[in-house]
């Protein structure tokens, strides 16, 4: 798990993050707080339910940011049961991540460091991520993250997510995506 920001002060991403397929969730929040982590750790839980959350989430990494720094709010539910571990890398350690930048970098062909990311709704973040994880990777055997995604957990779980593949012809990295 990481943020992306845009301007200084304003609305960030946080990008969730999965290593082997190389897929990436990204949610929009109003302002780089921990309680905004925690809302859409909450959100997950609910949507996915307990047993697919502990599937996809058995493990949580991210850097010491002040968004993570309620460690116990994200890995607990609401009743106190254990859904998931937060751990954190090392400081100074970006490598220890270096697979979510990756990811951060298609983000940032559509959306350039330095924008504001105030004008953009939740629909607009999940179009970019639906183009992001249906970009192929040659290190992926030519398949894109969503395929990965797919033949590990199921495309029921995608659907669940909102997650729509995109057809590799209409794929979109550039700013262009999300100009209205």
């Amino acid at each position: 798990m990481d943020t992306v920001e845009g301007k200084i002060v304003g609305k960030v991403l946080l990008t969730l993050h999965f290593t082997i397929p190389q897929f990436m969730l990204a949610f929009i929040r109003d302002a780089n707080t921990s309680q905004s982590v925690i809302d859409i750790f909450n959100r997950l839980y609910m949507e996915l339910y307990p047993v697919v959350f502990g599937e996809l989430f058995q493990v949580l990494l991210g850097d010491n940011g002040s968004e993570f720094s309620n460690p116990t709010a994200i890995e607990l539910d609401t009743q106190g049961i254990l859904r998931t571990r937060v751990f954190y890398c090392d400081p100074q350690a970006p490598y220890q991540k270096g697979a979510a930048e990756n990811n951060h970098t298609l983000i940032r062909r559509i959306i350039p460091k330095g924008t504001s990311l105030d004008c953009f709704k939740q629909e607009d973040i999940k179009l970019m991520m639906d183009h992001i994880n249906s970009y192929s990777r040659p290190n992926l055997g030519d398949k894109t993250p969503y395929e990965v995604f797919a033949s590990l957990y199921g495309e029921d779980i995608l659907r669940k997510m909102g997650v729509e593949l995109i057809p590799p012809d209409k794929v979109t990295l550039l700013p262009s995506l999300l100009k209205t």
